[in-house]
């Protein structure tokens, strides 16, 4: 069997484990070849690929990013588009194509499995919003680097009695928000699943400071919105692909904050250092499994499905039902994380007796 791969959208830690790991049970487990194609459908439209083998894929297991590249472009977006897709089926006599992307790359790939073409899903984003997956590869690195960011961040608060706004990636979920958040003490974090009032903000901090704690991280993830009418937020430009430029909402907050608090407060955008780097074990694993998992169910001839995880297993998911809608963080995760902010009068947790409920702050 002969099968092309290829990794869309954004860079992740732990593509590159998805692609040695597909390479290794093609050749060596069923004897199949496989065409990498660079730059995404970029290179499958510009017959730009490279053959690979379990040679080309030795030491890619720890690096983060890509070898094979990666950008937005589909087919869909250009006339031909198709045309040049099944003239590179034929051209390199592929029997099924590999694509690993996020929910935009997963909309081609149920649009193209439409138009009769063999395709494989792999679900990437480090934001882990991809439905019918527990988990997606990079998520975990995301997490631990801005966990790892958030420690470092306490002690210079602590040392100038700051407030510090650390703005972390997230466009419409607040998967890494909220679970770095969790893991690094912050005494509020702010999700896109709930618009935040500022004024509340404000009033948990100056009551967090009078009861004598002179330091405060807030994690925002960046696509994190105000309730309606009590804050204005620019409105956003949109980049070539029709989506929303996000990145800001830390700067507003804090210059926000300290104008309301008198509190001197600072932000910190960990941008793409969320993305690069070695991935974590986890990911590494998880995007070996991936990648063993999509070759398997090409030879299984699964067109149209997706691999995901499911309570610690790996299985098939129509790509269709994956990209209906966004994985939003789990209730139960959210409340956990007001749980530790910053408690003021009129405050209530479902579940908790308030003469048992104790206030938590880290």
């Amino acid at each position: 069997m002969r099968i092309g791969i290829l990794t869309g959208g954004g860079d992740c830690p732990g593509l590159n484990a998805v692609i040695r790991g597909a390479v290794r049970a093609a050749e060596v487990t069923y004897d199949s070849t496989v065409v990498g194609f660079r730059n995404a459908w970029r290179g499958v439209m510009d017959n730009d690929f490279e053959l690979l083998d379990v040679d080309r894929c030795r030491g890619i297991l720890p690096l983060g990013g890509t070898i094979l590249g990666t950008s937005r472009d589909q087919p869909f977006a250009f006339e031909d588009g198709l045309k040049k897709v099944r003239k590179a089926y034929d051209r390199h006599g592929l029997d099924a194509i590999i694509g690993v992307g996020g929910e935009g790359s997963m909309s081609v790939l149920a649009r193209l499995h439409e138009n009769g073409f063999p395709i494989v899903g792999v679900p990437k984003t480090i934001d882990n919003d991809i439905s019918l997956t527990e988990m997606t590869f990079g998520f975990q690195t995301a997490v631990q680097i801005c966990t790892d960011a958030i420690d470092r961040l306490h002690t210079t608060a602590e040392s100038h009695h700051r407030v510090l706004v650390v703005e972390v990636m997230g466009r419409h979920v607040g998967h890494i928000a909220t679970w770095s958040g969790i893991a690094g003490g912050a005494a509020i974090t702010l999700v896109p699943e709930e618009p935040f009032d500022i004024g509340e903000v404000c009033e948990r901090i100056v009551h967090r400071h009078r009861k004598g704690r002179f330091a405060t991280i807030i994690v925002v993830a960046e696509g994190a919105l105000p309730q309606p009418g009590t804050m204005e937020l620019p409105e956003p430009e949109m980049d070539k692909y029709g989506h929303q430029i996000l990145g800001g909402i830390g700067s507003i907050l804090a210059r926000e904050i300290q104008g309301r608090t008198g509190i001197e407060s600072r932000m910190t955008a960990l941008g793409h250092i969320q993305r690069g780097g070695s991935p974590v074990a986890f990911d590494r694993v998880l995007g070996t499994r991936f990648g063993v998992a999509a070759v398997e169910a090409a030879l299984d001839g699964a067109w149209g499905q997706m691999v995901a995880l499911q309570q610690g297993h790996i299985v098939r998911v129509p790509i269709s039902d994956a990209v209906g809608q966004l994985k939003m963080v789990d209730a139960d995760l959210l409340r956990l994380n007001t749980m530790f902010q910053p408690r003021i009068p009129g405050d209530e947790y479902p579940g908790i007796p308030a003469d048992r409920l104790e206030r938590v702050e880290d």
